[in-house]
């Protein structure tokens, strides 16, 4: 079992950056895919940026702004964002798959962001 922790969500006025963190409980080097989803309220959640083996994906909506990395020897997750959009406050969730799992096995509980116009 993992336990991911997210923190570093907060209020920010539009243009203005955050960088959020997921630190997880072990090491997770049997974990090859990490991403960030998001839910804001009435809307079904989205993905936001993953990495697999290295290989970054991001959401066209945050593409130039959001930035994800992982420090394995920190065992936790980012997500660096700037330029910072009224339309990105959400709930950031954080998530990690095991290797042979074929769909994400573990959850943090969550931090919002929120973006004042």
């Amino acid at each position: 079992q993992v336990q991911l922790v997210e923190s570093g969500g907060g209020l920010v006025q539009a243009g203005g950056s955050l960088r959020l963190s997921c630190a997880a409980s072990r090491n997770i080097f049997s974990v090859n895919a990490m991403g960030w989803y998001r839910q804001a309220p009435g809307k079904e959640r989205e993905l936001v940026a993953r990495i697999t083996d290295g290989i970054t994906y991001y959401a066209d909506s945050v593409k130039g702004r959001f930035t994800i990395s992982r420090d394995f020897a920190k065992n936790t997750l980012y997500l660096q964002m700037n330029s910072l959009k009224p339309e990105d406050t959400a709930m950031y969730y954080c998530a990690a798959k095991e290797r042979l799992s074929i769909r994400y096995d573990y959850w943090g509980q969550g931090t919002q962001v929120t973006v004042s116009s």
